[in-house]
C-alpha cells in the first residue's frame, strides 16, 4: 500500500523576507507523492511574493528524512514517472536562494531535495545516500546529475552503484555541504538564522542573478559561462541596488536594497 498523508508548512519570519518550508510526516519524514506536489505548490507560492527574499527547507522529524514512499511508486503509471523530479527539484528553479537545514538521514528523494538547493548546512550526524540500487532502481529526480557534478563523477558512481552512505564529514571535506558542521539541531537552526539574515541583506537582484549565472554557466563552456557573467554584470550595473551600493560604500553605511 502506498504511503499516504504528511505535508510540507509553511511559514514565514524576518518580517516575511524569509519563507520556512518544513517536510513533517514522522520521525523518520517519508516523503510521500503528496508531498512532492505540495514541495511545487509551495515553491509556486514563494516564488510569486515579491516580499520573499530567501528561503529555508527543513524538517520536524527525527531525521531530515529516511526517503520516500516506495511502495506508492507501483501505485504510479510507468509513464507518469518521467516528469518525477519536477516537483522535488523547484528548488533549483526558484529564483531565489535556498538554504537547506539537515539533521541525521538525507536518503533518497531527500538527499534529491538538498542537491537542488543551493546552500545545504548539516550536524554531524547526518548521513547521506542514494540508496536505489537496493531496490533495483537509480535516482530519479536529479541524484545522478547533482552528485556528480558536486563531488565528482568517480565518487558519485561509487556511492550511487554501490549503495553506500556517506559520513557527515566525507561530504563536508568533498564540497556536498558547505562551511562547517554543527553539533546538533539547535545549533543548525542558529547557524542557518544567521545565513538567512545575512542573505536578506543583499540586493534581491543580485542574488537573483548570481544564482543564474553560477547555475547555468557551470555546465557550459568557461567561455560561455566568462561571456553570461559579463553580460549579467553590464544587466547589473544598470540597477537602482547597484547604484544605492556605491553610495552607502562611499558614506560608510549599511545600504537599502529593494531589488530594483
Amino acid at each position: 500500500m502506498p504511503t499516504t498523508g504528511g505535508d510540507v508548512l509553511l511559514d514565514h519570519g524576518h518580517d516575511g523576507q524569509v519563507a520556512y518550508l518544513t517536510l513533517t510526516h514522522g520521525g523518520y519524514t517519508i516523503v510521500t507523492m503528496e508531498m512532492r506536489a505540495r514541495m511545487a505548490q509551495r515553491f509556486a507560492e514563494i516564488d510569486r511574493d515579491p516580499n520573499v527574499r530567501a528561503v529555508v527547507v527543513r524538517s520536524d522529524g527525527k531525521h531530515f528524512t529516511s526517503g520516500g514512499d516506495i511502495a506508492g511508486f507501483m501505485e504510479v503509471d510507468p509513464i507518469d514517472l518521467t516528469d518525477l523530479g519536477q516537483d522535488i527539484t523547484a528548488p533549483a528553479r526558484s529564483t531565489k536562494p535556498v538554504v537547506v537545514a539537515i539533521d541525521g538521514y538525507c536518503f533518497g528523494v531527500g538527499l534529491e531535495l538538498a542537491l537542488s538547493c543551493d546552500i545545504r548546512l548539516a550536524t554531524e550526524r547526518s548521513e547521506f545516500a542514494l540508496p536505489e540500487m537496493n531496490l533495483g532502481m537509480i535516482p530519479g529526480s536529479g541524484g545522478t546529475q547533482r552528485l556528480a557534478r558536486l563531488i565528482g563523477l568517480s565518487r558519485a558512481k561509487f556511492h550511487i552503484l554501490t549503495a553506500t552512505r556517506i559520513k557527515a564529514q566525507q561530504a563536508l571535506d568533498w564540497g556536498l555541504v558547505s562551511d562547517q558542521l554543527y553539533p546538533d539541531r539547535d545549533a543548525l537552526y542558529d547557524a542557518t538564522e544567521k545565513l538567512v539574515s545575512k542573505l536578506i541583506g543583499f540586493s534581491p537582484a543580485a542574488l537573483r542573478t548570481g544564482k543564474e549565472v553560477l547555475d547555468r554557466g557551470v555546465d557550459g563552456p568557461l567561455y560561455t559561462g566568462i561571456e553570461l557573467e559579463r553580460k549579467a554584470y553590464s544587466m547589473l550595473r544598470a540597477t537602482q541596488d547597484f547604484a544605492e551600493g556605491v553610495k552607502a560604500f562611499g558614506e560608510k553605511r549599511k545600504p537599502t536594497f529593494t531589488g530594483r
